[in-house]
């Protein structure tokens, strides 16, 4: 099957005026839109002034970490990064320093770009002066010509007059192009590169899933720092020739009023937004919504029913991975059927499942191979050799299921031992070393239990040391400072000893039994 073969794809000569990129609704007069020719010349102002910036031309392969909040620098950042050969890593902007000193460590780092205005208390820049990293500020001047970069502390460099890059320079299938982490079953978490080919042949695949054409309009509202927001709602449509809108934040209470102003058909989100949007107003008059795209953790039937309901839109769940660049299978559009409680069908990928020899089964892990698939893993030899079949190069997902008579899969559980946090995918192992360093604290345990909101939410349970003080609230407060937000458990147990099977091993599942109670 014919496709593109690299992100340059985006920017095709017959689409050059029309709109790519709106920061809100376009009657909104703070509003900035940029045509398709606009984001191709502000990739390469980029360009200019980060070769100013390194003191040389940024040479391929180069890793440039952003962290930054999601909005219209986020997005140019990463094109313009890709779009000059260079590996685009964004992170997480809720994360703590020593966090980020290791994602920028384990990618090789040589920049972390900030948002203009950051000073030097800020967790990433903490982290990148550590270790000896350069750090840039990036931020909008519509006067002076757009996107602007500047060392940190300093103003921002003057490239030469703008123009057009020499595309025969432009990038190569197989250059990576995004260097994402994904929490793994060890406790550390592996570096997944995604080449050009890998996301161009994802862009292909979701925009034929769902017809994406230049008359669609995709609302963003995933974080561009993650697989979902970046590839499955942006990077889709502007390779349809369609457009999106990237607002600061998401709010639920600006939801409505700019999806509709600005002219929007359709959003992909995790299953917690659509459950935050459910809870409140909806417009007096629905929208025209051509379909809503569900994602990252499973979304309750019920949750389903209540949003097509209230929308009058399919609601289409779909299935994806990082190491996948994103979508692996969805539920297609009508008029063919889709199915509460399944992700759908493959799209665009061969799926398979398979027992643990590699033999198919009916009920087993779900395998996948295409060419969106990552090449493997980062450095990590012991990963690629557990994640990929050694022959046929099946890719493991850690998810069993299975495939009904009509060809649509359903997903039963989760092998590896990861808790999925509205689509936040952590791991336990990272936690259990964190809460292990808590002072007083001599054994703990994190664990996931049920959660109407966030499908999964932590939870730990901790041992005090003999004759220490240790409570809920100091245990909190300790991860509170350790990690991102959205890792800090919940609920922390506190016991004199924690639940083992006959063998005296800890089992996740019998601990989250004996303190949440069933799962």
């Amino acid at each position: 099957m014919a496709g593109p073969h690299t992100i340059a794809s985006i920017f095709t000569s017959d689409n050059g005026a029309s709109p790519a990129v709106l920061t809100t609704a376009s009657s909104d007069p703070q509003s900035i839109t940029l045509a398709y020719a606009d984001v191709r010349g502000q990739c390469e102002r980029f360009k200019q002034q980060s070769t100013a910036l390194f003191g040389s031309e940024v040479p391929p392969g180069t890793v440039l970490s952003s962290f930054l909040p999601n909005g219209l620098n986020c997005l140019l950042v990463f094109l313009a990064t890709t779009m000059q050969r260079s590996v685009a890593a964004p992170l997480n902007p809720g994360m703590k320093q020593g966090e980020v000193e290791f994602y920028l460590e384990d990618a090789n780092s040589k920049v972390l770009i900030v948002p203009e205005h950051t000073g030097e208390e800020n967790e990433g820049v903490k982290a990148a002066q550590k270790l000896g990293i350069q750090v840039w500020t990036v931020g909008w001047n519509t006067d002076a010509g757009g996107i602007q970069l500047a060392a940190l502390g300093s103003s921002p460099v003057d490239p030469p007059a703008h123009k057009h890059a020499d595309t025969s320079a432009g990038p190569k299938p197989d250059d990576i192009a995004l260097l994402l982490h994904t929490s793994g079953t060890t406790g550390r978490p592996k570096a997944v590169p995604l080449t050009h080919a890998n996301i161009a042949r994802s862009m292909l695949n979701i925009a034929n899933t769902y017809e994406l054409s230049k008359d669609d309009r995709s609302f963003i509202v995933m974080p561009l720092f993650h697989v979902h927001g970046l590839i499955g709602a942006t990077l889709s449509s502007l390779y349809a020739g369609g457009s999106v809108v990237v607002p600061a934040r998401f709010s639920a209470s600006h939801f409505w009023p700019e999806f509709i102003a600005s002219g929007s058909n359709w959003y992909s989100a995790v299953p917690t937004i659509h459950q935050i949007l459910l809870r409140h107003e909806l417009p007096a008059e629905l929208p025209n919504i051509r379909f809503i795209r569900s994602c990252s953790s499973a979304l309750a039937p019920v949750v389903l029913a209540e949003l097509e309901a209230a929308l009058k839109a399919p609601v289409l769940e779909a299935y994806a991975m990082t190491e996948a660049a994103h979508q692996m299978c969805s539920n297609p559009l009508p008029p063919a059927k889709h199915k509460a409680g399944s992700v759908g069908i493959p799209q665009g990928v061969e799926l398979a499942i398979l027992d643990d020899d590699g033999n198919e089964t009916s009920l087993g892990e779900v395998c996948i191979r295409g060419p969106n698939v990552t090449p493997g893993y980062l450095n990590n030899a012991e990963a690629n050799a557990k994640s990929f079949t050694e022959e046929t190069r099946w890719f493991r997902t850690g998810d069993q299921g299975y495939i009904d008579k009509e060809g649509y899969l359903i997903l039963t559980g989760r092998i590896k031992e990861l808790i999925n946090r509205g689509g936040e995918k952590i791991s336990p192992l990272e936690l259990d070393a964190v809460l292990a360093k808590c002072p007083g604290v001599a054994e703990a345990v994190s664990f996931a239990v049920s959660d109407e909101m966030y499908g999964q939410e932590v939870n730990a349970a901790v041992v005090p040391k003999q004759g220490a003080e240790v409570t809920e609230e100091l245990v909190r407060a300790f991860m509170e400072g350790a990690v991102a937000k959205f890792k800090v458990p919940k609920r922390v147990f506190v016991a004199s000893e924690l639940p083992r099977t006959a063998t005296g091993k800890i089992q996740r599942r019998v601990v989250a039994e004996h303190f949440a109670g069933p799962q």
